[in-house]
């Protein structure tokens, strides 16, 4: 799994209009090819989100050239990006340890 996290500074709104303004973004991200999950950011150093992408590859394919650009355009601000890959994941939800996307019993990944 590949991580990228999009910081917007300055951009701190309520929590309605926060919501208003996801709701409003949601469509875009639905059933967005190599997209596993979206969490919208909100707080004092500003707004932005955190990507979870099935590869590189699938995030630089949205983050492209103009992305920025129009980001800037958008929220007067321009963003920052950056990538991490993601080996591991501890789901305390789902009770199961995620390595390399392959899934393991939380408590037998523990007790090793």
């Amino acid at each position: 799994m590949f991580i990228a996290i999009v910081q917007i500074p300055g951009v701190l709104r309520s929590e309605e209009v926060a919501i208003e303004a996801a709701r409003k973004s949601v469509p875009t991200y639905v059933d967005m090819p190599g997209l596993k999950r979206k969490y919208y950011l909100n707080g004092e150093a500003g707004g932005g989100g955190v990507y979870l992408w099935e590869s590189r590859e699938a995030a630089e394919a949205w983050y492209d050239a103009d992305w920025a650009t129009n980001m800037e355009k958008r929220f007067g601000a321009r963003p920052t990006l950056t990538y991490y890959d993601n080996y591991v994941v501890v789901d305390n939800d789902a009770d199961e340890v995620r390595i390399n996307d392959v899934v393991e019993p939380a408590k037998a990944t523990a007790a090793e």
